[in-house]
């Protein structure tokens, strides 16, 4: 590690970027505990100095995901992957009541993601008050998605070093590069990938990083508090893969035929109020509420159908968004989700680490 360290902590003009192979080494060495928390500590924050390759990245999230069996899925189910680690403090999850709503028209679509810090309001909570279980093994999920359609997978349970890794954010005050790494791990090696991110260095370099781990298909969102949210209150702009080949875009609420909705309408609720919003969601996927809230939801559950295959855009997809929620099918998928057989929970094989 020291060799490693002294390669990217040289300064601003004498670091240099680490190979696949050198890259591969120090993630080993950190999730194995062979490096000390010193070690580690001090790597992290030059490589937050540095600036993380497109390289780096990518061999980072393939060693990664090397500690872990991926999620069990068919063949073929055509899954989709949606991190959601960001945590909200100013709206609403609004990918959480898309999701179940495109769902509800087709789309199999795996969450996963950890408890958000003190100062914000993580999407597991949200859904523990839905009640919709949130400590399921890699292999639960796996059925969940091929009877429901919808899973959430927590990561501390799923993969601790790097949820460890994650909380670390806290010790050191900056994020550091297990946050595009979380992100990027896709545990159930879904086909198609839909990641939000806020921090603008990791814009282009996920996307690319994304390429050059093989993905067939992506898009990355300049989400809405870094979560895989297309805003209904400006312009998004995104990042799609497909084929090898990156397109940059930008997209606007009335591309869809929608208003533009004002910041009042994609308002959340304080920590402390996190019931509030499960309410929301619950009377949102119920039909219950009109206008910008309901547009908001809808826009995002027809680019989840669009990153599912379905169609050949975002705006083709709002009718089948549209009528899934008000078929009913949205407020029936939600009492699906909610009815989950005991055994079906529990806690995933831990990954030890001394760090």
């Amino acid at each position: 590690m020291q060799h490693l360290l002294a390669k990217v902590a040289k300064g601003q003009k004498t670091s240099k970027d680490l190979t696949w192979e050198e890259a591969k080494q120090a993630m080993r060495l950190m999730i194995e505990g062979t490096a000390t928390p010193a070690q580690i500590g001090a790597f992290l924050t030059a490589m937050r100095f540095k600036s993380e390759s497109v390289t780096e990245l990518a061999a980072f999230t393939a060693t990664a995901r090397q500690y872990v069996p991926p999620v069990p899925v068919r063949s073929g189910l055509g899954v989709v992957d949606v991190p959601v680690y960001a945590g909200k403090r100013e709206t609403f999850h609004a990918i959480l009541p898309a999701a179940i709503v495109a769902a509800a028209a087709g789309a199999v679509l795996l969450l996963h993601g950890v408890d958000g810090p003190p100062d914000r309001l993580g999407i597991s909570s949200v859904l523990k008050l839905l009640g919709i279980p949130v400590d399921m093994t890699a292999k639960s999920v796996g059925a969940e998605l091929e009877k429901k359609g919808f899973a959430y997978l927590d990561l501390a349970l799923y993969h601790p070093p790097v949820s460890r890794f994650l909380e670390m954010r806290q010790e050191l005050g900056v994020r550091n590069f297990f946050h595009p790494v979380a992100r990027m791990l896709n545990p159930a090696r879904a086909t198609s990938q839909v990641i939000g991110l806020s921090h603008p260095p990791y814009f282009e370099k996920t996307i690319e990083a994304l390429r050059m781990l093989s993905c067939p298909r992506a898009l990355v969102i300049r989400g809405v508090e870094g979560d895989p949210e297309l805003s209904i209150g400006n312009s998004t702009r995104l990042l799609e893969l497909k084929d090898e080949r990156i397109t940059p875009f930008t997209f606007q609420p009335k591309d869809a035929g929608l208003s533009m909705a004002t910041f009042r309408e994609m308002a959340g609720f304080p920590v402390e109020q996190r019931e509030r919003e499960a309410d929301l969601i619950k009377r949102l996927l119920a039909n219950e509420i009109q206008g910008g809230q309901r547009d908001w939801v809808l826009l995002n559950a027809a680019m989840l159908l669009y990153a599912a295959g379905k169609g050949t855009s975002i705006t083709g997809n709002l009718g089948a968004a549209r009528s899934a929620l008000e078929s009913g099918l949205a407020k029936a998928k939600l009492a699906e989700l909610v009815a989950v057989a005991g055994s079906s929970a529990g806690h995933a094989p831990k990954v030890g680490i001394s760090a």
